[in-house]
């Protein structure tokens, strides 16, 4: 039988290319996964930063409201007329300034 041929290493078959494919799939990871995710976390992060007293907002469970007062990791939120309650700031997910009235 023929083991020794099917055994040994092929001449001249170069490293690098046995390893391109990977490669090539990581570059695509990271371009189309990886660095959106990093931008979006990024934005929020500044956006959370930002805000203000008076900003209308939503938290990631859906309330509706407007900040009345801003600290450190909280945010107490006006949700009706002598209604506030306190949010941590990592549970705000959107602006709606520019969002048209519920009312």
């Amino acid at each position: 039988m023929n083991y020794l041929l099917m055994a040994a290493p092929q001449e001249g078959a170069n490293p690098l290319m046995t390893f391109m494919p990977l490669l090539i799939i990581i570059v695509i990871f990271y371009f189309f996964m990886i660095r959106p995710q990093v931008k979006r976390q990024k934005e929020l992060r500044v956006f959370r930063d930002s805000l203000g007293k008076g900003d209308k907002v939503v938290t990631t469970g859906g309330i509706y409201g407007k900040i009345v007062e801003v600290k450190d990791n909280v945010v107490v939120m006006q949700i009706d007329d002598n209604v506030n309650i306190r949010v941590d700031k990592a549970a705000i997910i959107k602006d709606m300034s520019d969002a048209p009235q519920q009312r």
